[in-house]
């Protein structure tokens, strides 16, 4: 009875003193960083090389030493909940997470194929971390323990100027490969010069010339960032473009400081190919009969997203037994426009509705008189049907007076590293030291 009175005093003595703990092992679970204080860490590590084992956080402000770490995928079908259930986290825990977490990164828009990292406590073999790439550069962090102290970040991106010339041979997007550019500046290019140059007529001997952001996130090179400028010979037209970034106006002009934005994008498509042109007697795959054909199909998958040509009103977004799911657009009181055989309308598409340009109206379908998944494109110039790819729209607005002078010496600079090399098919590293692109008001 002494000994354990005895015992039960030396305990309580010991307790105050935080000698009791030295009893009882503890697993090594830090505190969760507060989001200041990471963010703070990746502003100080920012470019610096960071070594997990010296004690340092990683690139996502987690200090790693203390965890296990998992590389993973999101895979096809798994939820957020999936995702930490074999780590030994609650069903309930999951829960007060997403719900504390929703004003930072909702879970639900997670997606398949992202990656996702998890950090396991060893001692506990319970995850701690949880952090979500919904892009190359942006991470989200979730704090298992602390729910409230999740939080998002941007890992730093390194950016110079590089060029890319070629002489087309076969397709934009593989002279570019061939040259080692990277294969998303054919995409980047398409939009620059959507209203000058018909991605889907592009013929060999057509060249370009692009002066462009090129993008690193470590040794990873990324897709790249903004043209800076560009020439694009194509059908015996002579395009320029330079990107001129001034208050209320950014944009691209040509070398006279006209807009590149036309009233009208030359394609509803991003980028297909031609299955079937404008013809006035063509033979139809369906009937049989030699009918006119006016208007331009374009070959592409069922659901590829089409888009409006332009800003209009919504006149017809309906069923016919030829044209299946179609929709026509009035652009103004000469141009109009029609898209047929969609397999569904986008979402708020019905008559009466004001479209923006580039705006998704529906998807690619095969309804209506069709042998099979493609876009048939109509374009009516004061009701008369025209091909589209003749058509010859009036710029936008050209750059503001004020800054004329400003524009000027842009391409008084840039239009010289834009003529054509002694060969046509090499890259230059000339702009790989320049600072990255970007406002010349800041």
């Amino acid at each position: 009875m002494k000994m354990s009175r005895y015992v039960a005093f030396f305990g309580v003595l010991l307790v105050p003193l935080g000698l009791f703990s030295f009893f009882l092992p503890t697993p090594d679970t830090p505190e969760a960083p507060a989001p200041d204080a990471v963010m703070a860490s990746d502003k100080v590590e920012r470019g610096a090389s960071i070594s997990p084992s010296a004690g340092q956080r990683d690139a996502f402000g987690v200090p790693t030493n203390h965890f296990r770490v998992v590389d993973e995928r999101v895979r096809r079908n798994e939820t957020f909940s999936n995702l930490l259930n074999e780590y030994s986290v609650s069903y309930q825990k999951i829960v007060e997470l997403a719900e504390a977490s929703r004003s930072v990164y909702d879970v639900r828009r997670i997606m398949a194929g992202k990656p996702y990292r998890i950090y396991v406590n060893e001692w506990l073999q319970r995850a701690q971390y949880l952090v979500y790439q919904p892009t190359p550069t942006r991470y989200v962090v979730y704090d298992i323990r602390h729910p409230e102290r999740s939080y998002t970040g941007e890992r730093p991106v390194s950016v110079s100027w590089d060029t890319a010339s070629g002489v087309i041979t076969s397709s934009l997007y593989q002279t570019l490969v061939d040259n080692g550019a990277h294969p998303e500046l054919a995409l980047r290019l398409s939009e620059v010069f959507a209203w000058q140059v018909d991605f889907f007529q592009i013929r060999r001997g057509d060249r370009f010339r692009v002066i462009y952001e090129k993008r690193h996130l470590g040794d990873t090179e990324l897709p790249p960032g903004n043209i800076i400028a560009a020439r694009f010979m194509h059908r015996g037209g002579d395009y320029y473009a330079f990107h001129f970034d001034a208050p209320h106006q950014q944009s691209y002009f040509d070398e006279e400081g006209n807009s590149m934005r036309r009233q009208l994008l030359k394609s509803p498509l991003r980028y297909s190919r031609i299955s079937s042109q404008f013809s006035r007697s063509r033979l139809h795959p369906v009937t049989g009969r030699r009918r006119a054909h006016l208007g331009t199909d374009y070959a592409a998958p069922t659901g590829t997203p089409v888009r409006s040509v332009g800003a209009g009103e919504v006149v017809v977004a309906g069923y016919d037994r030829g044209n299946g799911n179609w929709i026509k657009i009035r652009h103004n009181s000469t141009y109009t426009t029609g898209y047929l055989h969609l397999s569904r309308f986008a979402s708020g598409i019905r008559r009466g509705k004001e479209v923006k340009q580039g705006e998704v109206i529906g998807y690619v379908g095969s309804t209506g008189l069709s042998t099979g998944p493609h876009l048939h494109y109509h374009f009516w110039k004061h009701g008369e049907p025209i091909d589209s790819r003749d058509v010859d729209l009036p710029p936008s607005e050209p750059v503001y007076p004020q800054y004329r002078a400003e524009f000027e010496t842009l391409v008084a600079e840039l239009k010289p590293q834009l003529q054509w090399a002694d060969s046509s098919s090499a890259r230059s590293p000339l702009f790989a030291a320049a600072p990255p692109g970007g406002s010349r008001f800041n």
